[in-house]
């Protein structure tokens, strides 16, 4: 008598030679060129397993985010904010608050304001506590207050609290990493891994790519997009002489539109900014020869852009992007429709790369390379060569070692080794992972790890013979006994996968990746395949010994 687990129905065996047929599907695109990939009926998988910086080279950045700028500009931009919210104002029915002296302490972060009536003071509190009242860590913006407010007299100093410092921080390198992967993959299908390191630094990993320095002009460029109006009553020379009156900037031409072309002065507060921007696309010039960028405003861009124009029909607009002019129209008309576009003298990579940077959004922070490097190809070859000769050393001798000391059985437990192969190359394929060196440690790892669970089931069951009991009994207990430890000890080296996963960053991911993969394809090969090899001999031969 025996328990049905060494039997297997038709329909069961269909099931797993269907998923390795799969996994050899989708893993036989790695070994073909690109050429014979794309000549592939549509209904065939083509993707590969995609290879990291350390085997097919490319460009290496470790980039340090300003951080202390961060609170710096907020801090400048919350002092404007104090400065409006002191005018009068006929739609809340406020009057004007008059400011004796408002000062900003760069050394502290505080703000330091002193007005002029004492009767306001209760006033200017309130609207001091209106202005500083949102929260930072929490949801919605509902955590721990981001500025403190106290008051002396007619004096309020505002500080902004270490938790708003760490949180803002935190946050400038958080979006920094989304606005250089936009930058440098705008359409999601690069291999380019980003990853914070420590809490103001950013590693970037570019596979394929060998010029850091051109990564580099994409990326640090700040990207700040807004649009101004001119002042045509200050003089040209009083403004190269730098007599500016307040709230004016004096902004040079971009070199894209050559020289003799006069720097302008302009207001310094922006009618719109580029974060009101929906969408930019480079496009040839309605106006003839040459490339232009056309814009999308949102909603709020959209209703100032229309006001804006509607307003100041025959003026210009000068439209700035990091600190340059790159256009200087003369609005015609209301522009109401929320579109728009740049004309200039762009060439095509000009313009492509103007609307990326439009589109990406602008840099929350200054970044600084701290390093750079170029991985060669011819290097990152090597360590396939290396990679791949481990691999094929260390899956002979477990195969020799396999056949050498437990026969037939060894014979079926290195069938189920090849297919875990193919599945691990199948799964990474279909999901388009990014193959590392640590990753082909992973696989290496992962074969030893494949024929561990072979090896207990084989131990189990010569232990069950020794015990007199049948061939077909013997397989039958071993494989039910052996499970629970087979089970415990793959259960616990893939939570220690996700864990590296989630923790670790660039090839500690590759690495947990792989071994993940690999416990999941080894587990169902060790004991799935190797036991319908197994029931199929046993029960169709049904042997009265078997050399194991």
């Amino acid at each position: 008598m025996f328990d049905p687990m060494l039997q297997f129905s038709k329909v069961q065996t269909a099931g797993v030679v269907g998923l390795i047929l799969l996994g050899v599907m989708f893993a036989i695109p790695n070994f073909l060129n690109e050429e014979t990939r794309t000549s592939l009926p549509g209904f065939l998988p083509k993707g590969t397993i995609n290879l990291g910086l350390d085997l097919q080279g490319g460009s290496y950045l470790l980039l340090g985010v300003d951080t202390e700028k961060v609170i710096d500009d907020r801090m400048r931009g919350l002092m404007q904010e104090i400065r409006r919210e002191m005018r009068p104002n006929r739609a809340t029915n406020k009057d004007r608050i008059s400011i004796d002296s408002l000062v900003y302490n760069e050394d502290t972060n505080a703000i330091s304001l002193r007005i002029r009536n004492g009767e306001q003071v209760d006033e200017a509190n309130e609207r001091l506590r209106d202005i500083t009242r949102g929260g930072v860590g929490g949801a919605l913006g509902l955590g721990q207050r981001a500025y403190t407010v106290s008051a002396t007299d007619a004096r309020f100093d505002i500080n902004i609290t270490a938790d708003a410092e760490r949180f803002y921080s935190t946050e400038a390198v958080r979006d920094s990493i989304e606005v250089v992967r936009r930058r440098i993959d705008p359409a999601g299908n690069k291999e380019v891994a980003i990853q914070p390191q420590g809490t103001d630094r950013i590693v970037v990993q570019v596979p394929g790519d060998d010029d850091p320095e051109a990564l580099k002009s994409i990326i640090n460029r700040s990207g700040q997009l807004s649009f101004h109006r001119q002042d045509p009553t200050v003089n040209i020379a009083d403004a190269q002489a730098g007599l500016l009156p307040p709230g004016r900037m004096f902004v040079p031409y971009s070199q894209s539109e050559g020289p003799g072309f006069l720097p302008m002065v302009l207001f310094e507060e922006a009618e719109v900014t580029g974060d009101m921007v929906n969408t930019a696309s480079a496009g040839p010039s309605t106006d003839g020869a040459g490339f232009q960028i056309n814009f999308e405003f949102d909603n709020r861009g959209a209703r100032r852009f229309a006001d804006y124009t509607r307003n100041n029909i025959g003026s210009v607009f000068a439209i700035v992007l990091d600190d340059e002019i790159i256009s200087a129209p003369v609005i015609q008309s209301a522009i109401t429709q929320g579109q728009g576009r740049i004309t200039g003298n762009f060439s095509a990579l000009e313009a492509a790369e103007t609307a990326l940077l439009i589109r990406s959004g602008a840099l929350p922070a200054e970044l600084t390379t701290l390093e750079q490097r170029s991985v060669g190809p011819d290097l990152g070859q090597d360590s396939i060569e290396a990679g791949a000769k481990a691999l094929i050393i260390g899956f002979i001798l477990v195969i020799i070692y396999m056949i050498v000391s437990y026969g037939r059985f060894g014979i079926y437990a290195d069938f189920a080794l090849i297919a875990n192969v193919v599945l691990i190359a199948g799964i990474l394929s279909l999901f388009g992972s990014t193959l590392t060196l640590p990753g082909i440690a992973g696989i290496v790892l992962t074969i030893g790890m494949a024929v561990d669970a072979n090896v207990l089931i084989f131990e189990r069951i010569r232990e069950e013979l020794r015990n007199a009991k049948s061939p077909v009994n013997a397989a039958e207990v071993g494989y039910q006994k052996a499970w629970s430890a087979i089970l415990d000890a793959n259960v616990t080296t893939f939570l220690a996968a996700l864990i590296m996963f989630q923790l670790g960053a660039g090839p500690v991911r590759g690495f947990a990746i792989t071994l993940a993969v690999g416990v999941v394809t080894s587990v169902f090969t060790a004991y799935v395949l190797t036991r319908m090899f197994a029931g199929g001999y046993l029960l169709s031969k049904r042997p009265k010994a078997i050399a194991l």
